[in-house]
């Protein structure tokens, strides 16, 4: 598993190593170990979510204020997506910057998106 911190270091794209064969293939796609590890700080991930789109959905940004914030880890299982990260953390030095970065079902990489950002 690689961690590869963006243009804005807080948000990390992930990619796992896949181990695959005739039958398929194996990832581990979370290792608390690791990921704490490499954002810094012990995530502790509430919820767990799946959603599905059809070819051609546009999602808009979305986000959560405290006190309902989260930290988001995102992944695509089939198609592909760019997903965008903007930082709306007003004492922030990057603040109103953004990350796009291509997840797709053939690269198997994830996104960590901390608090204090909106993505879609």
């Amino acid at each position: 598993m690689k961690f590869v911190p963006q243009s804005i270091a807080a948000v990390i794209l992930i990619k796992p190593t896949v181990h695959g064969d005739g039958r398929g293939y194996f990832i581990e796609t979370f290792r608390r170990d690791l990921f704490d590890k490499a954002v810094g700080y012990t995530v502790n991930f509430i919820q767990d979510s799946e959603s599905k789109s059809v070819k051609g959905v546009l999602r808009g940004l979305h986000y959560q204020l405290p006190p309902y914030s989260q930290n988001k880890l995102v992944r695509v299982i089939e198609g592909s997506v760019l997903d965008i990260a903007v930082d709306i953390r007003k004492s922030s030095s990057t603040f109103g910057q953004h990350v796009a970065v291509e997840l797709t079902e053939n690269n198997k990489h994830q996104l960590f998106i901390p608090q204090g950002f909106a993505h879609g």
